[in-house]
């Protein structure tokens, strides 16, 4: 078993099921928002039981995710249609406290015609390009690439790409999405001569690529491109892309900071 997948495991008990805040995915001060977004996801499909996938995912950061510690979740189904199924779950501190609120919706996909509106940038090999690992011990276990945007101070635009891998061998999946989904550096860094205090207050992620898409890329790197919206009154909008090497969509991401 992969470092990630023991750190996404959850064990049913009488009070559900329950995760470990595994402390090798602790970003800076806290648990890394992409651990938080991929265990509410699987509480979601585990509480689902069936075949549907995800097709999308908001999470609410309400509190500190505490390393070390038990996190409970909590998973109910809210509405849903043939196709469709829309979820809420809650993760909760071994005192009751909220500490994230998830909203996911879940679809059994048919085929349809379809389009693809954006084209995945060009951009060199990511085995040409120098490594760098994100700050916490989450990023021991992660390898980005940049290609632009690197380091990320003193600029006027907030853009950035990126190859990222998590390097514990674990092929990716819808949950290794939701959570590379969050390896971005905050936008304000952007503008700013450096780092600043910054905090993630919520985070969508939508799914795109079939279960075979997903299923191609194995363990290889993922290109990500994000771009700031706008940063103002202490909070920063990001938007961002994800594409396998053969430049297929998988998924899109939207994020909005707190900072000051």
């Amino acid at each position: 078993m992969s470092d990630l997948e023991e750190a996404l495991t959850l064990r049913s008990g009488d009070e559900g099921s329950t995760a470990f805040a595994d402390p090798r995915y602790e970003s800076i001060n806290a648990m890394f928002g992409g651990w938080t977004t991929a265990i509410a996801l699987r509480a979601t499909l585990e509480a689902a039981e069936n075949a549907a996938l995800p097709s999308a995912i908001t999470v609410n950061f309400v509190d500190r995710v505490e390393p070390g510690a038990k996190v409970h979740t909590r998973s109910r189904l809210v509405g849903s249609s043939r196709s469709v199924e829309h979820w809420l779950t809650e993760l909760l501190s071994a005192d009751g406290r909220t500490l994230a609120l998830a909203t996911v919706v879940l679809s059994n996909r048919r085929d349809t015609d379809g389009h693809t509106q954006p084209s995945m940038p060009e951009a060199p090999d990511p085995e040409t390009l120098d490594e760098f690992h994100p700050p916490g011990p989450q990023g021991e276990r992660s390898m980005m690439r940049p290609v632009t945007g690197q380091p990320p101070h003193g600029r006027a635009d907030t853009t950035s790409t990126h190859w990222v891998r998590e390097m514990t061998g674990r092929p990716v999946d819808h949950l290794q999405l939701a959570f590379l989904a969050d390896q971005f550096a905050p936008r304000p860094f952007f503008w700013s001569e450096g780092p600043r205090p910054a905090a993630t207050l919520c985070m969508s992620v939508y799914f795109h690529a079939t279960a075979d898409e997903v299923a191609a890329v194995g363990d290889d790197y993922i290109f990500s491109e994000a771009t700031g919206s706008r940063g103002d009154n202490s909070t920063s909008g990001q938007h961002a892309r994800l594409w396998s090497r053969s430049g297929v969509l998988l998924a899109t991401t939207e994020q909005l900071h707190w900072y000051r």
